[in-house]
């Protein structure tokens, strides 16, 4: 049964989100507001249907934690879920890409009406650069600028690889920083079609303050995020169906 309902969620994902990039394709001449509503729509569907198919749930704690305005966002990555599922979480969301995203049909060109941050990661220097520019025009437009400062999905418990684009961004920004932690990769596994019943939970963790020196921010901000993320770890391991 496990296959059974996660091969129907996955079918029910792709047509959902295929008929929202075609129906919805109108949305690129209109507002940025206006797509970005589609884009939060999407991923409150796209839960829902995780949690009547699949029977994967959502748990969002500390969500008040979030200051007003502008901010930085820290965010671990273990799975395909964070892409979708942390949207409706926030306000007006910037997320950091990879550049190769805006040549995909529909999904790239929507990158772009959002207004995301997508980065060359070819070109460090430049790359580095052109990243805080764009976060600096999303700063002036009081949205939230989220980083998943490990690149790519690391599989749950797997050793940190922070890259340093997000102390750039702190240092550039002069914003609250707000870690985030999770424990999505349980129950949407990497390279797998499975999808467990279960609790995801995401965690909103205390602001850390503007100008701290850079070690001290980063040995902060690890400390905080890995140990928030490994006890959500451990917590969802013994809650995940398999």
């Amino acid at each position: 049964m496990l296959l059974v309902r996660s091969l129907l969620f996955t079918a029910a994902f792709y047509v959902t989100t295929a008929l929202m990039l075609i129906l919805g394709s109108w949305l690129l001449l209109a507002p940025r507001s206006w797509a970005m509503a589609g884009l939060k729509l999407h991923g409150i569907i796209c839960v829902w249907l995780l949690r009547v198919i699949a029977g994967t749930k959502l748990e969002v704690r500390g969500r008040d934690k979030l200051p007003e305005g502008a901010i930085l966002v820290v965010s671990k990555h273990q799975s395909a879920w964070d892409t979708f599922g942390l949207i409706p979480l926030f306000r007006d969301p910037a997320i950091v890409l990879k550049d190769e995203l805006r040549w995909i049909p529909f999904y790239g060109w929507f990158c772009v009406k959002f207004e995301h941050i997508l980065v060359k990661r070819d070109r460090a220097a430049k790359a580095l650069k052109a990243m805080i520019a764009d976060a600096e025009i999303r700063k002036a437009q009081g949205r939230e600028i989220v980083i998943f400062p490990e690149g790519t999905r690391q599989a749950p418990g797997a050793p940190p690889d922070y890259k340093p684009g997000y102390i750039a961004l702190y240092e550039a920004l002069d914003l609250h920083c707000v870690p985030l932690a999770l424990n999505s990769g349980l129950f949407w596994p990497r390279r797998s079609l499975l999808r467990h019943p279960g609790t995801i939970v995401v965690e909103f963790l205390d602001p850390i303050p503007p100008g701290l020196p850079r070690k001290e921010f980063r040995a902060l901000l690890e400390e905080r995020l890995e140990a928030a993320a490994g006890r959500l770890v451990a917590e969802g391991r013994g809650r995940v169906s398999i």
